[in-house]
């Protein structure tokens, strides 16, 4: 018997890298196929979902600012590159019969619709899964901010970051094989460890609305479903509330 989901209303936020695969760039198929499944079997579950997708594995703001170029410049890229993985993702799930709409804070009308608050709580409430491309459609914010941001305004029940690893440690666990799990956090205990888990705005939007963010790997195969369900291994950040 299929578990209950723990939540109604819940927002994805995956980087550009999730979509890479063992790729160096760009989408790779077998990757982006995977993570469409796991959102549908996700909506099965009758929860309404939201995604928010990075653009690291097309181009990075902060990355091109290094590199010389100037800042707001390089992070209008990055908000264009993370539309184009957007799109992506609509094809896939659209390819296995999970209606989706895709909006994007910089209007394109051509190939999106523009980010109309209402409209996206309504797509949500008809089953459709809305995808936000184009950041917050300002440069010096990072993506986590824009999932911070939409989390709030479509009144979800929790912000899930899917992540490389499966939930926040004491250091990076790749490189520190004494780094331990953090199993439960405060939005307060991420920002006075400086656990950049998300970046400091983005943590400050969520405890001020009081929005749970639970942190786990995304790689592992249907992990989304599980913590949906309150299960799997993660890293639940503030107060989790019912749905």
């Amino acid at each position: 018997m299929t578990k209950a989901a723990k939540y109604k209303r819940v927002l994805l936020k995956l980087s550009g890298e999730a979509l890479m695969g063992d790729d160096s760039y760009g989408i790779n198929h077998d990757t982006i196929n995977r993570l469409a499944q796991e959102i549908a079997s996700v909506r099965k579950l009758g929860v309404e979902v939201s995604v928010v997708v990075g653009a690291g594995n097309i181009f990075r703001g902060m990355a091109g600012a290094a590199a010389g170029m100037e800042r707001a410049s390089a992070d209008y890229m990055g908000m264009l590159a993370t539309v184009m993985n957007a799109l992506a993702l609509q094809n896939t799930l659209e390819q296995i019969g999970v209606y989706t709409r895709v909006q994007s804070a910089i209007p394109m009308s051509t190939v999106c619709e523009p980010y109309i608050r209402r409209k996206a709580m309504r797509h949500m409430e008809k089953g459709r899964v809305v995808i936000f491309g184009g950041g917050t459609g300002n440069p010096f914010f990072t993506t986590d901010t824009a999932a911070a941001l939409r989390a709030a305004e479509m009144n979800c029940d929790v912000l899930l970051k899917g992540t490389q690893v499966d939930g926040v440690y004491t250091s990076d666990p790749k490189k520190d094989p004494s780094a331990e799990r953090y199993t439960q956090l405060s939005h307060m205990d991420v920002l006075q460890k400086d656990l950049r888990v998300m970046d400091a705005s983005a943590i400050s939007v969520c405890r001020e609305n009081n929005i749970p963010i639970v942190v786990f790997s995304i790689h592992e195969k249907g992990s989304f479903a599980k913590v949906v369900q309150g299960q799997g291994v993660c890293t639940i950040i503030g107060e989790e509330k019912a749905a």
